[in-house]
């Protein structure tokens, strides 16, 4: 007695599309926005990248042409990324360490002395898996003064940093982090506080 197996059905296969018709295959900005990021990739491979490590800047001087916002001393390494410099906002004393990079579809704000160490990454978009268009949905973003997003860490789309919080080594943040709040994990919880000593000096000025 020979068994049969069942004929599958096609009906739970999705219809083929043409890629003028599949919006997977549509891009996500507009033209004038991807020849901009071009002409700022070209810029970051052959003049930021290269730069001397102490240029710190010439780098600023770079991410300024292209719209950024800088403050007095900040300290963007040779190998960090930004993905638009016309949506970074930094106030005095930033630093993005050696293969950190921010991805900035909508502005990222960066507070005074707001540190950004090597090989972390600062996501501002994702998209609507719950759309069928799969549409890119950005968000702005902001790192409170004195705040440390560790090595390898990665702050998640919309998740914003409170002053002087500390995002641990190789750590998630999927949520907002608390002022002087330490982080550790994926996701990241806080596992004790920091002693505010921004806030400990402006009240002694104030006095």
């Amino acid at each position: 007695m020979s068994t049969r197996m069942p004929e599958s059905s096609n009906s739970s296969k999705p219809a083929q599309l043409s890629a003028a018709e599949d919006p997977y295959s549509r891009p996500a900005f507009p033209l004038g926005g991807r020849i901009r990021r071009l002409i700022w990739e070209v810029c970051w491979t052959l003049l930021y990248r290269t730069s001397p490590r102490p240029f710190h800047s010439w780098r600023a001087m770079l991410l300024r042409l292209f719209g950024a916002t800088m403050g007095a001393n900040c300290h963007f390494y040779p190998r960090s990324k930004i993905w638009a410099p016309w949506n970074l906002h930094c106030e005095d004393q930033c630093t993005l360490g050696d293969d950190a990079e921010i991805y900035n579809p909508s502005p990222v704000y960066l507070e005074s002395h707001a540190i950004v160490s090597q090989q972390a990454y600062i996501c501002g978009a994702s998209h609507d898996y719950n759309d069928p268009t799969f549409p890119l949905t950005s968000f702005p973003m902001r790192l409170g003064a004195y705040s440390w997003v560790c090595a390898r860490a990665s702050v998640a789309p919309g998740v914003n940093l409170g002053q002087g919080a500390v995002l641990g080594l190789a750590s998630t943040a999927t949520k907002d982090l608390e002022p002087w709040g330490v982080y550790v994990g994926s996701p990241a919880r806080k596992v004790r506080g920091r002693t505010p000593h921004l806030s400990r000096a402006i009240s002694d000025l104030q006095e």
